[in-house]
């Protein structure tokens, strides 16, 4: 008597392997929270005290626009959070997305550096063109935000309020032309609740966005 044995075939309706999701530790994204939070109250308070765009030169302008590096550098972290967690998608695409707008936010940092050191320069067409950059930045801003809306990485709230946070330009830009008298205060109180609360968001519940602790 022989004894034989057939291998198994393998199977064909087995689901085909899926990409790793990337994540990010949850102290990297409660630190990029804390950022946001912080440089959110940085700058929401001068601009609810002293405006939005103080004459060049004075020390009103050299508070509120350090404060809005501050805001800047928060926007820095709150980036490199969707990329580390795949927020609005791991192509390639995505990926020079969020580094264009690293870049957008770079330049917009300069300006404001300006503005508050290089007031002599506030009337050139040079600060004119690098000025341009601050509403850009916060228009890819807004982009970003929709897209994690529409791409559902990050969960809960954490998948909404960054649409909500992230729509200061299109809100506060028609505003000060609108209804310059009280830009200051929609600008500030936007910030507040916009802002303020993802940075909280992020900092109490970092596992909405995917992350995890290692």
């Amino acid at each position: 008597m022989s004894i034989s044995t057939t291998p198994v075939p393998a199977r064909t309706d087995a689901p085909a392997a899926t990409r790793t999701r990337p994540t990010a530790p949850t102290s990297l994204v409660r630190r990029a929270g804390l950022g946001v939070t912080a440089g959110s109250l940085a700058w929401a308070v001068p601009v609810a005290l002293l405006g939005t765009t103080p004459p060049a030169g004075s020390w009103q302008a050299l508070v509120v626009n350090l404060g809005a590096v501050l805001f800047q550098l928060g926007l820095v972290g709150l980036v490199a959070v969707v990329l580390r967690t795949g927020a609005i998608g791991t192509g390639r695409l995505a990926r020079n997305l969020l580094h264009l707008e690293h870049a957008l936010l770079g330049v917009a940092m300069f300006s404001s550096l300006l503005w508050a050191f290089a007031p002599g320069l506030y009337d050139t067409g040079f600060f004119s063109v690098v000025d341009l950059f601050w509403p850009i930045s916060m228009l890819g801003m807004a982009a970003i935000g929709v897209r994690i809306a529409i791409a559902g990485r990050w969960t809960g709230i954490a998948r909404f309020w960054p649409a909500v946070a992230e729509s200061w330009a299109p809100v506060v830009v028609p505003t000060s032309f609108l209804l310059p008298a009280v830009t200051q205060y929609i600008g500030a109180a936007h910030l507040l609740v916009g802002y303020v609360a993802l940075g909280l968001i992020l900092v109490r519940r970092p596992e909405l966005t995917g992350a995890r602790d290692r």
